[in-house]
């Protein structure tokens, strides 16, 4: 009988006092309480191509591949995969995809088992990880450059989500990417979401990348509205980097009644996504980019926009349109939006269409991109149907 209050009563007196290198052990030696003759966490790479193994010490055990495996299919869905004598579980943080947990044995193991004592480890990994490296370091198939150390520094989780709002982000390429970069946060009522895409790249873009972030959340938690917000970060950019510059698109959501409120600071515009499909481009730009203030005397304009229930907002920077093939096409906006849009109507997880996106450019442009391509999906869900 699977003593799952047992397992996880252990896991949580154990692990505190334990190093993170130390956790693979600790998961493993629960199996026998919830009826496996083994546990182990798989973790998603950076690229999100492969589930790495997070192994006990001396033991060997093979990646993954994320799209051609039952473990990955676990992640990929959000739903739990068996095979023979296996179970995989997806290892979420709210909605963030760590990766899964295996529970392997020739008994009938109970799900809701598996999924108590899977819950117990994300909260454990991600309480834990910041006292070591063990996982950073597995989760990198590749040297990873000190401008992209600095900027995944700087982020906060690729995919977040509460009862009634969602975002979820991408960036590429993940180990090299130094211009680009995105915050939110959920304040009460009001969402805020900015994506930043600074000029340059190597160490001088992630120092423009920084200052965009740091300079967002100080006028965010100074209380500043949007406009003064932008001013901010444009006199912020001005100051300290005269003479560059960074693209910018800032977004309010207020999600009791879903009215939507957008600067775009010579960014691409966002493209509003209703019933699945794109129905048309928010209005931009509103501002000069970042940094650039001092050539208008005009405030930041501010569009406002009433979303509808289901509504979602794309953003996106100009790798993401602008990857060319070796032929010199485009990857374009009429493509973007046709992947999120079946992606989408496949009733995909949204972190899976967005991973599926940036697959799609990187397959398009078919060797290293030039330029950061990140893609930010906000979307507003709320339970009360006659909202909006």
């Amino acid at each position: 009988m699977a003593r799952v209050d047992e397992a996880v009563g252990r896991l949580l007196t154990q692990a505190p006092l334990a190093g993170p290198d130390e956790l693979p052990a600790l998961v493993a030696g629960v199996a026998p309480l919830v009826g496996a003759d083994d546990i182990t966490i798989f973790l998603a790479d950076y690229a999100q191509l492969s589930l790495v193994p997070l192994a006990p010490p001396g033991r060997s055990v093979e990646p993954a591949a994320i799209d051609s495996t039952l473990a990955g299919r676990a992640f990929t869905t959000l739903e739990a995969q068996r095979g023979p004598g296996r179970c995989w579980m997806p290892l979420v943080d709210g909605c963030e995809r760590l990766g899964v947990v295996q529970f392997a044995g020739d008994g009938d193991l109970d799900e809701t088992t598996a999924h108590h004592v899977t819950a117990c480890v994300a909260q454990l990994l991600k309480s834990r990880r910041a006292y070591g490296d063990i996982v950073e370091r597995l989760r990198r198939r590749q040297p990873m450059q000190v401008a992209a150390e600095i900027v995944w520094g700087l982020l906060p989780p690729l995919t977040f989500a509460a009862s009634d709002v969602a975002v979820t982000a991408v960036l590429e390429p993940c180990y090299d990417v130094g211009g680009d970069v995105f915050d939110y946060a959920l304040n009460g009522d009001l969402l805020s979401v900015g994506l930043f895409d600074t000029c340059g790249h190597g160490i001088k873009a992630s120092a423009l990348a920084s200052l965009a972030v740091g300079a967002y959340r100080n006028a965010r938690r100074t209380g500043l509205d949007l406009a003064a917000t932008a001013t901010s970060l444009d006199r912020w950019f001005s100051s300290e980097h005269r003479g560059l510059f960074a693209t910018a698109v800032l977004i309010e959501l207020d999600r009791r009644d879903g009215t939507l409120r957008t600067i775009n600071a010579g960014h691409p515009g966002a493209q509003l996504v209703r019933d699945g499909k794109a129905i048309r481009e928010l209005p931009g730009p509103t501002a000069l980019p970042l940094g650039l203030g001092y050539f208008s005397d005009e405030p930041p304009g501010v569009h406002e926009e009433l979303l509808h229930p289901g509504d979602r907002v794309l953003l996106y920077t100009d790798g993401v349109t602008d990857a060319v093939n070796r032929t010199g096409e485009r990857f374009g906006l009429e493509r973007l939006l046709d992947l999120v849009q079946r992606a989408l109507n496949d009733e995909l997880p949204t972190p899976e269409t967005m991973r599926r996106l940036v697959q799609a450019v990187l397959t398009h442009h078919g060797q290293g991109l030039q330029d950061d391509a990140t893609a930010v999906l906000l979307e507003w869900r709320p339970t009360d149907v006659t909202a909006g």
